[in-house]
């Protein structure tokens, strides 16, 4: 293994965990390309034995993933409503008025900036997908289409901004040169501005086998300890933490200058990073447990939907999100077990999931075919998902969640 850390430059020997060969997770097939061929690479997470950043090598170039992207925020009601009570957070905690700048690094589809622009603050989103860029544009969020970095905080510091308010929501994890990325942030940010950004937390993805979170398009997953490490190292400080439950379990991290003394650092960061120290974070046999806690979820999977179809059970998916495309990619599950999936994304319905080729429909297609099991593929809006598609009881059918381990529900 030649690769190097994104951040220390370490080489890369210990292996998190080897998910196979598998697509790019939001390379959606078209019925034209059916017959094609695809690309698979290599899914092989690393951990850095300096730093303890967990991380894959890259095989393709961010602007190859994001130019055009799949994934559309507002699609999820719940993450719609989490963006909104944040806005209402950081306007209360900050003071934040028409005469504050918001800026918002991969803003997606406005899903965020609409509360902000909405409440009259100055606001940008900086996105690098023109086609989910279009949508916020559409709702008033002025949108600058390209990839975040240095060349970028300064190209806009030229211009005359800085920004009060910093926002990075499940980003980070994307970027590929980490460096450039917070080095960015830092000359973007103002001389008393706050960085908030949020990431599902590593430690979450190991106690509840979140293996399925890790795809090519997710270059790196952190610990708060090296995510810490990693900010002092550009002379950021982290000054308070929020954990959320969003994304399977995500910390909301609050940053600023390193010189900025108005902001205390909250007691809530050491106690963290103590508990992250008393579960191993810097242990590399902490890390090498992983592996067979996945293998063993395949197994039950597989065991679980092989009895079903032996039973003449018919089994649909619900959602066409990444995470899904990395579960089924490495358990081999294609439509001999999965008969369709659906998805309200319309940009997604009429197309094939990557490598598994299974089909995707609008959720209408459920009340037509009324199986006996949907598969949530999203588990992290599991609760969302069931409660608008509760007419699945109707006909007996049961929702089933695959992650940390296949869990029926009556």
């Amino acid at each position: 293994m030649a690769c190097r850390c994104r951040f220390c430059g370490a080489s890369l020997r210990h292996k998190f965990v080897d998910l196979g060969m598998s697509p790019l997770c939001e390379s959606y097939v078209s019925l034209d390309q059916i017959n094609r061929m695809e690309r698979f690479y290599p899914l092989v997470a690393y951990t850095c034995s300096e730093c303890y950043l967990v991380q894959l090598e890259a095989y393709v170039s961010a602007d190859q993933i994001f130019s055009e992207y799949a994934y559309f925020s507002s699609y999820s009601d719940s993450w719609v409503e989490h963006a909104r009570r944040y806005v209402d957070q950081m306007l209360d905690r900050f003071a934040l008025d028409v005469h504050s700048r918001v800026v918002e690094l991969a803003s997606n589809d406005g899903y965020l900036l609409q509360h902000f622009v909405a409440r009259g603050i100055p606001s940008l989103g900086v996105e690098p997908a023109a086609n989910v860029a279009e949508v916020a544009v559409s709702k008033g969020v002025p949108t600058l289409v390209e990839f975040f970095g240095l060349a970028t905080a300064q190209a806009l510091v030229a211009e005359g901004m800085k920004a009060d308010l910093l926002i990075g929501n499940n980003v980070l994890a994307q970027v590929p040169d980490l460096n450039d990325f917070v080095g960015g942030m830092k000359f973007l940010l103002n001389a008393r501005g706050v960085i908030t950004l949020e990431f599902p937390h590593l430690l979450n993805l190991m106690a509840e086998n979140q293996f399925d979170t890790i795809y090519h398009e997710h270059f790196c997953y952190f610990s708060f300890t090296t995510f810490v490490n990693i900010f002092a190292a550009h002379g950021l400080l982290v000054f308070d933490v929020e954990e959320l439950p969003t994304h399977g379990g995500s910390l909301r991290i609050y940053a600023c200058h390193a010189g900025d003394l108005s902001k205390p650092v909250e007691p809530r960061v050491g106690e963290l990073l103590k508990r992250e120290t008393a579960r191993g974070w810097d242990n590399l046999g902490a890390y090498g447990t992983f592996s067979e806690k996945v293998k063993e979820t395949k197994r039950k999977l597989l065991s679980f939907l092989i009895k079903a179809k032996g039973e003449g059970r018919t089994v649909a998916g619900y959602g066409a999100p990444g995470k899904g495309n990395t579960l089924l990619n490495y358990c081999g599950i294609r439509t001999d077990f999965l008969d369709y999936t659906v998805d309200r994304n319309i940009y997604k319905q009429g197309k094939f999931l990557p490598g598994t080729h299974i089909p995707i429909f609008a959720p209408e297609k459920l009340m037509e075919t009324r199986p006996d099991y949907v598969l949530i593929l999203p588990w992290n809006i599991k609760d969302e998902i069931m409660s608008q598609h509760s007419y699945i009881r109707q006909w007996g059918g049961r929702f089933v969640v695959p992650i940390p381990e296949v869990h029926v529900f009556d």
